[in-house]
């Protein structure tokens, strides 16, 4: 039921018909409908045939089975790609992105999770512009957070210490913060030092 109310509108809104007009079809209060559409309660499951009929879609789209369907295969993408990285197989997690991208080209979650693997690859420049490019996208603040502090270290690898350091200082105060990663900056890590601290942060 967790797309009801959205798609009970959304559909309404599409067949250009009233919640006065909805609840007359049911034989309920246009409140009823009201109170559906603002997910302050749910219809009685009786009545989904016959609100998917009045909204000529099925019962299927209407509570959100195909939002809920790609956000599970999305999940299991990266769970699969997680896989791979913790076992140090990163040809294959980055095919799982790149296959992923073609399907959900505009998803932060893809773009990001492909910017991780080619992090952890050693890929340096090809992470960046990724990270980069996906970081206004998402709305996900762990995720966030933890790409900014990748990012602090892939910008020392690849010699770029004052944007390092600026963004180091921007960080929040948790365990990827400007407290933490600030001094690992000023240290001046070795390459391998510095993978090690981006594998850290993207494996745990």
């Amino acid at each position: 039921m967790l797309y009801l109310s959205e798609n009970l509108k959304k559909y309404r809104i599409i067949k250009n018909l009233t919640q006065e007009d909805v609840a007359e079809y049911l034989g309920v209060t246009a409140q009823s409908v009201s109170k559906w559409e603002r997910g302050g309660s749910y219809p009685d499951i009786t009545f989904l045939p016959a609100l998917a009929n009045i909204l000529e879609t099925s019962i299927d789209l209407l509570i959100g089975m195909d939002t809920i369907r790609s956000e599970e295969t999305r999940w299991r993408i990266h769970e699969k790609a997680i896989a791979y990285q913790r076992n140090g197989e990163y040809d294959s997690a980055e095919k799982i992105y790149r296959d992923a991208l073609l399907i959900y080209p505009n998803k932060p979650g893809m773009i990001l999770g492909l910017a991780c693997t080619l992090a952890l690859k050693g890929e340096t420049i090809q992470a960046i512009e990724l990270m980069e490019k996906g970081l206004p996208l998402s709305i996900n603040e762990k995720q966030k957070s933890t790409i900014r502090a990748t990012l602090c270290f892939l910008y020392l690898k690849a010699g770029n210490e004052d944007k390092a350091r600026r963004l180091a200082s921007e960080l929040p105060h948790t365990r990827e913060s400007r407290e933490v990663i600030q001094p690992l900056i000023q240290q001046g890590l070795t390459d391998l030092q510095i993978d090690e601290n981006i594998k850290n942060l993207l494996l745990g």
